[in-house]
């Protein structure tokens, strides 16, 4: 069983590079939207600390946490924005204290989780390595949008990508099932090129199908922060050019993702229409679906 310790560390990471982004700010600059629709840099945040209170439940205290599950069954459509919108009406200074202690809290609770243990979610359990891998796509894809807000360049994670990739990956079956299709009964070939050059790869070398390029653009595309016309990813193979139509990495159904970039990119538009659609269900370990949140692709 793979220890969870690296991803635990780099999804603390991941956290204090968002936070050095936001500790400053104005209340003027909170306010500033984001490409998700209707969602300011405070919701963000919010919908970042609320995703880490229900993983700390979830992790420490599972009768807890069965009880926001069954509140949020009242309003499937509408509880995660209705949390970004509490969150979101707070103080900045209070709001970005109860993200910190937050994300403290639910470091220690996985740090301090007995091994093998697996843990109840919106979706099917995860294992602690699971849900550490889950909470770093989320923060890395929502902190893209913050950096967009503020118009100011995020610097790629390195290897922290990584988990994100696998998690890509292991989320392919999931896509395809989501859209209604069949998924493919053969592994893929994926080869991806770190920020570092160097090369990452998954699945058997003598696959039919097969992806490449870089693994930024495998992360935004999986996490839906970009559209493939605007991604230097290539597919061979008709299923594997249909999953990057379809690739998503977290929870909830499909819905409307990001649109492509400038004219050039509207004739690309319709091939990659599927990739317009948000939602998913992250899966870290084999079965495991690390339900991340329904607006993870806002």
């Amino acid at each position: 069983m793979a220890d969870p310790t690296p991803v635990i560390d780099d999804l603390r990471a991941e956290s204090e590079a968002l936070d050095l982004l936001v500790a400053e700010l104005s209340p003027e600059r909170w306010a500033l939207a984001t490409p998700a629709p209707g969602w300011t840099v405070a919701h963000q945040i919010a919908h970042l600390a609320w995703t880490d209170h229900s993983s700390v439940l979830a992790v420490t205290d599972q009768d807890a946490f069965a009880r926001e599950v069954e509140s949020a069954l009242t309003s499937p459509g509408d509880f995660v924005d209705s949390g970004a919108e509490e969150g979101a009406g707070k103080p900045p200074a209070r709001l970005l204290a109860d993200w910190r202690a937050g994300r403290e809290a639910l470091e220690g609770a996985l740090r301090a989780a007995p091994e093998g243990a697996r843990f109840p979610w919106y979706g099917p359990p995860m294992s602690t390595a699971s849900m550490a891998t889950a909470r770093l796509m989320e923060t890395w894809a929502h902190g893209l949008d913050v950096a967009d807000a503020l118009g100011v360049p995020r610097i790629a994670p390195g290897d922290r990508l990584r988990h994100i990739t696998r998690l890509g990956i292991r989320t392919r079956d999931f896509a395809f099932g989501v859209h209604g299709l069949t998924p493919p009964f053969e592994e893929f070939r994926v080869e991806l090129t770190s920020p570092a050059g160097e090369l990452w790869t998954y699945g058997p070398e003598d696959a039919t199908d097969r992806v490449s390029g870089p693994a930024l653009d495998f992360c935004l595309l999986v996490t839906q922060r970009a559209h493939r016309a605007d991604l230097a990813l290539h597919a061979e193979g008709s299923d594997a050019d249909r999953w990057l139509d379809i690739a998503q990495a977290f929870a909830g159904p499909p819905g409307p993702g990001r649109a492509p970039e400038g004219a050039e990119a509207v004739e690309g538009a319709d091939k990659a229409g599927g990739a317009d659609k948000a939602g998913g269900a992250d899966k870290a370990e084999g079965s495991d679906k690390a339900a991340g949140a329904k607006r993870d692709s806002r």
